[in-house]
């Protein structure tokens, strides 16, 4: 009786704590400080609970009287890894959601942003897995019998980690591909890259895989070591800008001029130009046409790609309507 009293009085007080530490945590809510305060207790705050519930158990539970009682008192060992884990995992969590909220808006247009962001989202990452790891480590070295196993291993470590590098190499190499590219710049989030001729902007940088959003609304999953072993185009490495290109043929009788006037013509009028970049040059002769290359720029990818159909096709109407003369011919020269 004296025991299960000591045990209830240890989680009334864990009870009470995390009453006076809610009511604490609800009063700063309401500061000024309350946009950091309110997630991270929105979050945190049953893991929190759980967390101190079973270390009181733990801790007023005797383990030596009982056999049932030592399995009970090493079953909360257990849980309190667990839910140790899961506290930490969730402030982790909240942490990188304030971090990335303070972040531009508009990730695209900023360099700098983007870069945060990849790098956030990969520490994040990396601590996830490292805490998970280190509360099943702890939850294994708790066995008497995988304890001495462990003892032992130790002795042996270079065998065992020339094992381990050999069977893991691939997952391995993936996870240190992707702390390559999310801290040497290579790509960042939101990015728009062209990857063995498909368009795409970046989703995701995981540890292990890259997920590019292709213009489609597909998804295609690679793993990182393709972005460390082959070349790639980062069409936003250094700025969010992106300088499209578009070509039309047109007979050698066509006034360059005109079509350079109605072309500035259809940039300056669509909303989709950032007003940096435009240029027209015959950039090709071929045996039955001019080729005409047109140069502007957007504010990202989608934009670039809706402007320069949108300049095609207003083009083409202007040279169908206008001046079909100019329009691409065959010549023959027929000789009695």
């Amino acid at each position: 009786m004296r025991a299960l009293l000591t045990v209830v009085a240890w989680v009334v007080a864990a009870l009470l704590v995390a009453w006076l530490a809610g009511l604490f945590f609800r009063w700063a809510c309401r500061t000024r400080y309350g946009w950091i305060i309110t997630p991270v207790y929105e979050a945190c705050r049953r893991p929190a609970v759980v967390v101190l519930v079973i270390g009181a158990l733990f801790a007023s539970v005797p383990g030596r009287r009982y056999e049932w009682l030592a399995a009970f008192r090493h079953g909360l060992l257990l849980a309190f890894a667990a839910a140790c884990a899961w506290l930490v995992i969730r402030f982790l969590q909240v942490t990188e959601g304030l971090a990335l909220g303070r972040l531009s808006h508009e990730p695209t247009a900023n360099r700098q942003h983007r870069r945060a962001r990849t790098q956030i989202r990969m520490v994040r990452g990396v601590t996830a897995v490292l805490v998970t790891l280190a509360a099943i480590a702890v939850a294994l070295m708790s066995y008497q019998q995988i304890r001495v196993v462990g003892v032992s291993l130790v002795t042996s470590a270079g065998v065992i980690g020339v094992l381990i590098g050999v069977a893991a190499r691939t997952s391995l190499s993936n996870a240190f591909a992707g702390l390559q590219i999310a801290f040497t710049d290579a790509i960042h989030v939101d990015d728009v890259v062209v990857v063995d001729d498909a368009w795409g902007r970046v989703e995701e940088v995981k540890l292990t895989s890259v997920v590019i959003r292709m213009w489609d609304e597909r998804r295609l999953i690679l793993p990182t070591t393709h972005f460390t072993d082959r070349p790639f185009q980062n069409w936003t490495r250094h700025e969010s800008r992106v300088v499209g290109e578009l070509r039309v043929h047109v007979d050698y009788t066509a006034d360059v001029e005109q079509i350079r006037r109605e072309a500035r013509r259809l940039v300056e009028e669509s909303p989709l130009w950032d007003r940096a970049l435009w240029v027209l040059q015959v950039v090709d002769v071929t045996p039955q046409t001019l080729e005409l290359q047109v140069r502007v720029s957007a504010a990202d990818g989608p934009s670039s790609w809706d402007l320069r159909c949108d300049l095609r096709e207003g083009l083409m109407r202007y040279i169908r309507e206008q001046h079909p003369q100019w329009l691409p011919r065959t010549r023959a020269e027929f000789q009695p």
